[in-house]
């Protein structure tokens, strides 16, 4: 397959290197379009009053003055010759899951590629440290023999979270739904040298709900999880009652 890379944490991260190596071993072409420098956490930015600049690392590679969202606009309108038959955003070092999915810069290049067309989906390791992207590229590989991008509706990605454990200790593969999360301590005051306060937005590890089909409840007992996204924000049970306020209030 024809297989276009981006990430949101640069063309130089190792998750997008482990990704590129494993598939061109195994026969697909590959593109990456990424970020010249870290962008996690830039969501669905694109970039407005500045120029973008595009510079090529090596055969098939180029990287992006800009943010991931950018990276799926450019490789469409600029450097692919023809359309591809997969975009895949990854592999993030980190996991997406639960609420984080708003503020992904990975999650937000699969959602551009699918806005522009294609098929599309991201890949998170869920964790920070001690990071076994090998295992990651694996299971990427044999999502795509097993033919799970074929099931890539329009107007969707699916978004995959896997474990950072050894291959031979992932339980499976379970098809999940997003899940919740709350961090603590997520605005950290801080003093710079010279007395004055500066603030961070972070904080201690999250606490994850583990309930029902999340996708957080899924890599918790060591299965990869997939999970269907479509860009649809609209709660249309609230509908009614909305309508019926209106009527309500008529003048």
């Amino acid at each position: 397959m024809k297989i276009l890379l981006t990430n949101d944490d640069g063309i130089d991260a190792p998750g997008i290197t482990a990704l590129a190596g494993v598939l061109e071993e195994n026969g697909h072409d590959i593109i990456i379009v990424a970020p010249d420098k870290e962008q996690s956490a830039t969501s669905h930015s694109i970039t407005l009053h500045e120029p973008l600049r595009l510079h090529e690392r090596g055969k098939n590679r180029y990287a992006l003055t800009g943010s991931p969202a950018d990276c799926a606009i450019m490789a469409e309108k600029i450097v692919l010759k023809e359309p591809p038959d997969l975009v895949i955003s990854g592999i993030n070092g980190g996991q997406n899951m639960g609420e984080d999915v708003l503020y992904s810069g990975t999650v937000a290049a699969a959602l551009e590629a699918m806005f522009l067309g294609f098929r599309a989906m991201a890949v998170s390791l869920a964790s920070y440290s001690n990071q076994k992207f090998e295992t990651a590229a694996y299971f990427v590989n044999k999502l795509l023999q097993d033919g799970l991008h074929e099931l890539i509706e329009k107007n969707e990605i699916f978004n995959i979270n896997i474990p950072n454990v050894e291959i031979n200790e992932i339980a499976g593969i379970r098809i999940t739904e997003v899940g919740h999360r709350k961090y603590q301590d997520f605005v950290k005051e801080q003093l710079d040298p010279r007395g004055r306060k500066i603030y961070w937005i972070g904080g201690g590890a999250p606490v994850w709900d583990r309930n029902g089909n999340s996708d957080f409840k899924a890599i918790s007992e060591k299965f990869v999880s997939v999970t269907p996204i479509r860009p649809s924000f609209s709660r249309k049970s609230s509908i009614p009652k909305l309508e019926k306020w209106v009527n309500e209030n008529k003048s």
